[in-house]
């Protein structure tokens, strides 16, 4: 006689998101340990600075095979204040994880890359000329929470906060904390000119398309749940 016995599946561990806080940090400690000008020259060098990435007298195609573009990126790791950095981070543990448990790590990271360069691409392109630095991972985060929407929709989300002298789990819908989320963004829009340069496309940008990007993993992430 044979016995069908259930195996429990392995569950994969998830590293993107914890990664990614990990980089942003230690980014931020290194910056914030060198001296004032060269740090504000690393931004320079390292920040997507919209009048050196593109040429308005030249094609944008042509434009679009230069390695400078890698700034993209790398800009997503740069924060100027400490705030800045906790907001963002802050919201990518909150939105990250769950949904990089649903895509998989490497969607996950994939998500956050892209979507966070289309972002700043997006913010250069809207302000081609501007010689001060996009920087921050907020396109990346606005993209990881079009995913969350896209994939959860109707989700509500605990959180432990203080009433009075107690401590009170309450469970409110995801789209209340992206509004919060979006409040942040215009506290950072007037906090300053030491924040940098907060572009509103820039987050517009990623939050759409990490909608369309989650939209279009549906079928692999339910073969993956499947297998």
């Amino acid at each position: 006689m044979f016995v069908h016995v259930e195996t429990r599946r392995r569950v994969r561990p998830q590293w993107a998101t914890v990664l990614l806080v990990i980089v942003c940090v230690v980014s931020f400690v290194m910056f914030a340990l060198m001296p004032g000008p060269q740090r504000v020259s690393m931004w320079l060098e390292w920040g997507t600075v919209p009048a050196n990435v593109f040429d308005a007298k030249e094609p944008i195609l042509q434009q679009l095979h230069d390695p400078s573009l890698l700034r993209l990126i790398t800009a997503l790791f740069i924060h100027l204040a400490w705030l800045h950095l906790l907001g963002n981070l802050l919201f990518l543990v909150i939105f990250g994880l769950p949904a990089e448990r649903a895509l998989g790590s490497m969607r996950f990271l994939a998500l956050f890359l892209i979507g966070g360069a289309i972002a700043n691409l997006v913010g250069a392109l809207s302000l081609a000329g501007v010689r001060s630095p996009i920087i921050g991972c907020s396109g990346a985060v606005s993209a990881i929470l079009g995913a969350y929407i896209a994939l959860f929709p109707r989700t509500r989300l605990g959180l432990v906060l203080p009433l009075g002298l107690y401590l009170e789990f309450v469970r409110i819908p995801a789209f209340l904390l992206i509004g919060i989320w979006v409040l942040l963004q215009l506290l950072f829009s007037y906090a300053g000119p030491s924040y940098g340069l907060v572009v509103w496309w820039t987050h517009i940008a990623g939050f759409l398309f990490g909608i369309v990007f989650a939209l279009l993993c549906k079928p692999a992430i339910a073969r993956r749940l499947r297998g």
